[in-house]
């Protein structure tokens, strides 16, 4: 290989969004190098993260429903969780997904360097100890990291990641989870319904923090409920490795200066950029606070040559949004017409049981904007399908402008919400009312049929546009 070889655009980083770019860049006739210095090749999402962990968490979910027999009138047994089983499942499911991908990187499109890179130049990486490759464009997609805070302590204990979670074949009999966020939730209640007695450490006044203080009380119910102990506003002040990899965990809560021993302890306090090593101040990339790579609307960094898609850019680490990014990043690099990255119809979900699903604009955010809209909710626990299905956790609620009707955000707690909430993402993304959409047929009894409970409630309230 020259000892400069240029590209047309190189992708540093295979996952999500460094794969839709590349495909999309290859598409229209550029020549592009691929760089990926990772163990295996496939991403997070298909390798240590959405698709082995939600598998996990439905064989879990079958587990649970199984216990049941009780309360749907059959003799269930004590089934009990067959954690290796569980994993050769979970391997065989992924590996699939794995294998494909994979193959569509070396399917020889792209010329693949699976080394790490760094900046020479603001258009030079050097990969490893030697080769050099030059792009017009450079696209980054390192994605991210397990965040470790500086607490004392922490970063010398034997703690475990949602990594190790993914790969065990044996289960815990205790597990101290610290955080309350979205991988800290699914896979505290994982835990818990294979065996484990699950206490949850969350900093915050409530576990997921991030989304409605309905969604986290719903949630919180329901876990509380299966036996997982769930301690808020807790002030981490230090760990301590004692003997046989046990560990304690010194806090403050309510005051009061207290502790916790472990051998099991899930470090679950969010992720950060992946860029160290990568990204030298001196060529000029800017960061944000958050340790995401500064861009605007077309996925470009403060250098304009150079683009970041996926879990490093942000500002929201989704399968879906990556994708689009890296598509965005790449066809704006070719000099096409693209639309600009917009999040007003965001669509997220939270693997939990209820599950915990919204889209479109949320109501601090309408009042943030000065639009003026009116909601409407329904609790499970009155709608016939959920009932007969001991569903009963959780709520539907719709937000729609004031003045139309339009359809600008909606939440769904409860089961299956991840399924639910795309009858409400398409009408966030068509600009639906209110109005047009209880003229559709919505089947009873289902689950789906709650939505039409505030939708009436809203074309009730709002007057429909001549």
């Amino acid at each position: 290989m020259p000892k400069n070889e240029e590209f047309d655009l190189i992708v540093v980083g295979g996952g999500s969004a460094g794969y839709a770019a590349a495909r999309t860049f290859h598409e229209h006739g550029g020549r592009v190098a691929m760089v990926d210095g990772s163990s295996e090749l496939g991403g997070l999402c298909i390798l240590r993260g959405c698709m082995p962990s939600k598998t996990l968490i439905y064989s879990a979910e079958a587990l649970h429903f199984a216990r049941q027999g009780n309360v749907f009138g059959f003799e269930a047994g004590s089934p009990k969780a067959d954690l290796a089983a569980m994993q050769e499942r979970k391997k065989k499911v992924i590996a699939e997904f794995a294998d494909y991908r994979r193959g569509q990187i070396e399917d020889g499109r792209f010329e693949l360097f699976r080394e790490r890179a760094s900046f020479l130049d603001p258009q030079t990486l050097v990969l490893g100890d030697g080769p050099k490759l030059r792009g017009e464009k450079i696209l980054l997609s390192t994605g991210s990291e397990v965040s470790v805070p500086p607490i004392p302590g922490l970063a010398d204990a034997p703690y475990k990641t949602s990594d190790d979670v993914l790969e065990l074949s044996e289960i815990p009999p205790e597990c101290l989870v610290l955080g309350g966020g979205v991988v800290a939730c699914e896979l505290a209640q994982f835990l818990a319904r294979v065996g484990s007695r699950v206490t949850i450490l969350q900093r915050s006044p409530r576990l997921l923090k991030e989304f409605p203080e309905e969604a986290s009380k719903a949630v919180e119910r329901a876990m509380s409920e299966e036996g997982i102990e769930i301690l808020t506003g807790v002030s981490l002040k230090s760990f301590e490795t004692l003997a046989e990899d046990k560990i304690r965990v010194s806090y403050e809560r309510e005051g009061k200066e207290q502790g916790r021993e472990t051998g099991f302890l899930f470090l679950a306090l969010g992720r950060v950029p992946a860029t160290r090593g990568l990204v030298p101040d001196e060529i000029g990339l800017e960061l944000l606070p958050s340790g995401h790579l500064r861009t605007n609307e077309f996925q470009q960094t403060s250098l304009p040559h150079v683009y970041a898609a996926g879990d490093c850019a942000g500002p929201h680490e989704i399968v879906h949004v990556a994708i689009r990014q890296g598509e965005t990043a790449a066809l704006h690099a070719l000099g096409k017409k693209v639309e600009p990255m917009r999040y007003d119809h965001l669509l997220t979900v939270v693997f939990t049981d209820p599950q915990v699903a919204r889209v479109g604009l949320s109501p601090d955010q309408l009042r943030e904007r000065g639009i003026e809209f009116l909601s409407a909710s329904y609790p499970f626990d009155d709608h016939g399908k959920s009932i007969l299905m001991e569903a009963k956790h959780g709520y539907v609620a719709v937000h729609a402008e004031k003045k139309t009707g339009r359809v600008l955000g909606a939440e769904c707690v409860g089961k299956d919400a991840g399924e639910l909430i795309h009858s409400l993402s398409i009408a966030v993304s068509l600009e639906a009312t209110v109005h047009s959409l209880i003229k559709a047929d919505w089947y009873h009894p289902t689950l789906s049929e709650i939505w039409t409970y505030p939708l009436e409630d809203l074309a009730e309230e709002i007057p429909q546009s001549a």
